[in-house]
Parts: structure tokens; C-alpha cells; sequence
């Protein structure tokens, strides 16, 4: 068994145009005061790294790396969520997304999905150059509209969809593979990749990737309904990243899961900061110590209630009482009496 590492933070939602959140040496040394040891890195905010030029250059990668670690702490992971998304985007959500991307691409969709394509490749080099190997990302999606399906889906739709998802990915995955790194898909509402089913359909479309892994988050399950301590048991072979994020699922006569119009405050299922919502995080962290996990656990604040800089505080303690220290030794040790295959046979009656 194998202890988990951390605790870390995804810095996506705590950088701002204010110190000191306004740049990468500043913000580490506020998420190392916290008591955090790593930080995961979105890649799409300058403020904290350019992603080309740390593709480009090693030189230039290890200075954002020596950056993190004169602050005291690691790098977890680089993050291309939003590069991923645009990776596959159904014509519904073009203007949408198009925040998303440089605004030289507003409105010209082909150039826009080969930058995203281009951008999560720095992001495999990027990585490479950092000496990580695990990478998450969004997968995006062709076929979110027809989650629901009314009117009903024609035959052979989601089949055609995921082979137009893996076509996409595909080269992605093998230059990941060339740099060492696994891609760590965050299956997500809005993303063709949602859930357990949704993963095993992209696996058999990408011929059982061996890089076509997942970055485990139990609040997307919580919303979904879905059992997330079985899911660890299904896919702990490919969960390669966690984000410690918490959730609560409140159903009323008025309101259940697809309560989506209202605020996230006012929906039945909400994000909530990890020890405030329904997740039963021993029973994951204990999990993913019996298989093995060798990652980071990053806290990810996304409350609808709490303070970012509240719930960041809070973060770094909560993992921390969270991880467990894995036994080198059974309980019962002390107890051996120590035998032979001849003294086991005996015990077995056979000679």
C-alpha cells in the first residue's frame, strides 16, 4: 500500500488581478503559509506560467519549477481543463466557449479546436520538462445536448460521437505517451467522458489507451447519484490524479437532479468545500491507500456558501487529517509462530 501524498491546491480558482493571487511566486508562498506542499497549475493563466514557452524550453520550465520549490513546494500537476474542452465542441456552445480560447479565434471554430489540440500537446511537454507524469484535463464534447434524449437519439449516434472523440484524441494521447505522461480525464458534467459508463465507451474507442487515464473527483458523482466509493473499485488502475472536492444532494418536491436553472446555491445538488457537504472521504481516502494511489490530493474549491480564502485555509488541515500513514506490518504480527511448508503440512494433515 502506498501513502497518499499532499496536501495540494488547484490554484485555478484563487488567481486574481490582486496580491497575493496575482502571480505564481506570491500565491505559492499564501498556499504554503496554509500548510499546503504542492500546488496543480492551470496552465491557461499567464499569471502563472506560459505554456508554450515551457514546452519550447526546458530552461524556461524549470525556472517555474524552481519557482514553486523555493516557495517550499511541488508541483503536482499542470491543468489543461480549458484547452480540453475545446477539444471537441458541439455548435450549441461556440459562443459559449469561446471565452475559453485567445479572442484572435472568436467565431473561427476550426482554428480555435487546433489551438486547444496544439495546447494540451505543450501541456504533455510542458510536463515532461517538469518531470511530472500526470496531466489533467477535460475531454469535451459532441454530444452533451443529447444527454437527455427527447426527442429520442437516432441509431448509432453516441457511437459515432465518441468514434469522432477518439479521432480527436487519439493523437493526443500517443504524443502523451511519447513524452511519459498520463492524461488524467476529469469526468464531468458537460464532458463527453461524465461518468463510469461514458470512460469505458472512450477506452474501447481509443483501443484501451494505456494514457487514457482519469482524475478522480467524488463531487461530480454526488450530483449524479452515482456510487463513487464502487467506482474507485471499478477504475483505481487508471485514476492517476484527485481533486478533494466536496458535495451535498438535497432533492425537494420542487426540485431533484436536473435543477440546473436555478443558482448553485439554490439547486438540490451543490459543490460545497470538503468536510461541508455529503462525501465520505475516510472511506475514499482509505481506498485509494489500499490500491496504491501514488498521487497528490488537491483540494479544489468550488463552495457556493464559503469564503475561497475560508475554504483554502480549511483545506490544507482537512487533507492532512485525511491521509493515511500505510502500515509496513499486519496488526497480528506480534502473534506469528513462524512455520515451514513441512510444519504446514502437518497442520493440513498431509504427512
Amino acid at each position: 500500500m502506498t501513502t497518499i501524498k499532499g496536501p495540494g491546491i488547484f490554484l485555478a480558482q484563487f488567481m486574481g488581478d490582486k496580491a497575493p493571487f496575482n502571480e505564481l511566486r506570491s500565491i505559492c508562498q499564501w498556499a504554503k503559509s496554509l500548510g499546503y506542499d504542492a500546488v496543480q497549475i492551470p496552465t491557461w493563466d499567464l499569471r502563472c506560467m506560459d505554456l508554450k514557452k515551457a514546452a519550447e524550453s526546458k530552461t524556461y520550465a524549470q525556472e517555474i519549477k524552481g519557482i514553486v520549490e523555493e516557495c517550499g513546494l511541488t508541483i503536482s500537476e499542470l491543468s489543461t481543463h480549458l484547452q480540453g474542452q475545446l477539444v471537441a465542441v458541439h455548435p450549441a456552445y461556440h459562443t459559449m466557449f469561446d471565452g475559453f480560447a485567445p479572442i484572435e479565434f472568436k467565431g473561427n471554430t476550426n482554428a480555435r479546436t487546433s489551438w486547444a489540440i496544439e495546447q494540451v500537446k505543450f501541456g504533455a511537454k510542458a510536463s515532461q520538462h517538469m518531470d511530472l507524469t500526470a496531466h489533467p484535463t477535460f475531454s469535451g464534447s459532441l454530444l452533451w445536448h443529447t444527454f437527455h434524449p427527447w426527442p429520442q437519439r437516432p441509431a448509432g449516434l453516441v457511437e459515432e460521437g465518441f468514434k469522432e472523440l477518439a479521432k480527436r484524441w487519439l493523437p493526443i494521447l500517443n504524443y502523451f505517451d511519447e513524452c511519459g505522461v498520463d492524461i488524467c480525464y476529469e469526468a464531468h458534467p458537460g464532458e463527453d467522458i461524465f461518468d463510469g459508463i461514458t470512460y469505458e465507451m472512450f477506452l474501447n474507442a481509443v483501443d484501451q489507451h494505456p494514457r487514457a487515464c482519469l482524475l478522480y473527483d467524488p463531487s461530480h458523482f454526488v450530483l449524479q447519484q452515482l456510487d463513487y466509493l464502487a467506482y474507485i473499485d471499478f477504475y483505481h488502475q487508471r485514476i492517476k490524479a484527485f481533486h478533494v472536492k466536496d458535495a451535498e444532494f438535497h432533492s425537494t418536491g420542487k426540485q431533484g437532479t436536473f435543477g440546473g436553472y436555478q443558482s448553485w446555491a439554490n439547486r438540490a445538488g451543490r459543490y460545497r468545500s470538503p468536510g461541508d457537504g455529503q462525501v465520505d472521504f475516510k472511506s475514499i481516502f482509505s481506498k485509494l491507500a489500499q490500491y496504491d494511489y501514488s498521487g497528490w490530493a488537491v483540494m479544489e474549491w468550488e463552495c457556493c456558501i464559503k469564503h475561497p480564502e475560508q475554504g483554502a485555509a480549511e483545506g490544507a488541515t482537512f487533507i492532512k487529517n485525511h491521509i493515511i500513514r500505510v502500515t509496513q506490518k499486519a496488526f497480528d504480527d506480534f502473534a506469528a509462530s513462524g512455520t515451514t511448508v513441512s510444519a504446514n503440512r502437518k497442520l493440513l494433515g498431509l504427512d
